[in-house]
């Protein structure tokens, strides 16, 4: 398998190393990158990526070996401390780089056949709003399986986690990574991504951006294809 890592902060804390585990648990090869210093850029809402194509964006080359490495990935692993409540501004940013990948647009087909994981922790509260942050993109790009892990670690640093709360994220790494592994090439979209995909076909039928109508039609979504079924 190829499992792709994206971390929603440099430094390499207590998010980072449960996501590591997790990928190395699950083998295969690995490919991972660091926000912002891999890519640190804010959206501008210029709406090129929507109505001109994502090769427009002002940011294209920067986020390109991410992308690339995203279609590749048989796991995509997105990791993010808590910030505020909430996923970190550099995970934000580029996931807001990424929006006219929703489903509602120009959805990748090889997303339909992924699984995703996000990952957060902190020292206290703020994991659920923050997996969903990531969550909703993973949805939207048509990822069928999505699993999310928050742990409250009650330190602010890797080596200040008790052993207690280590064997725990270790136990539950295992047992994660065994059913990534046993659902490797067999996941298939849910009714609620199914639903989606459906109503967003019909906005498509009837659409307002010509490139996003021209993109459906082509893929022949807007008619008896379907993007799990490539």
């Amino acid at each position: 398998m190829k499992v792709l890592i994206i971390n929603g902060q440099n430094h390499h804390g207590s998010t980072y190393h449960i996501g590591k585990e997790l990928a190395d648990k699950i083998g295969g090869e690995t490919t991972e990158f660091f926000l912002p210093k891999d890519f640190g850029e804010f959206c501008i809402g210029c709406t090129n990526c929507f109505v001109k194509g994502e090769e427009h964006c002002p940011h294209h080359e920067k986020l390109k070996p991410i992308v690339e490495a995203l279609d590749e990935a048989d796991v995509v692993i997105l990791t993010s401390p808590v910030y505020v409540m909430h996923a970190t501004g550099s995970m934000k940013a580029f996931l807001d780089h990424l929006g006219y990948r929703w489903m509602v647009h120009r959805p990748e087909e090889k997303m339909f056949k992924k699984q995703g994981v996000c990952i957060s922790t902190a020292a206290g509260a703020g994991m659920k709003s923050t997996n969903k942050d990531m969550a909703d993109s993973l949805f939207n790009w048509g990822i069928p399986k999505i699993y999310k892990y928050g742990m409250a670690v009650a330190a602010t640093g890797w080596e200040e986690v008790s052993e207690k709360k280590l064997a725990k994220i270790h136990k539950d790494m295992d047992r994660l990574a065994t059913d990534i592994k046993n659902n490797h090439g067999k996941v298939k979209p849910g009714m609620k991504l199914k639903g989606w995909f459906m109503i967003c076909r019909m906005i498509q039928k009837n659409g307002y951006n010509p490139l996003d109508m021209d993109y459906w039609k082509q893929k022949g979504w807007t008619e008896g294809n379907r993007p799990w079924k490539a």
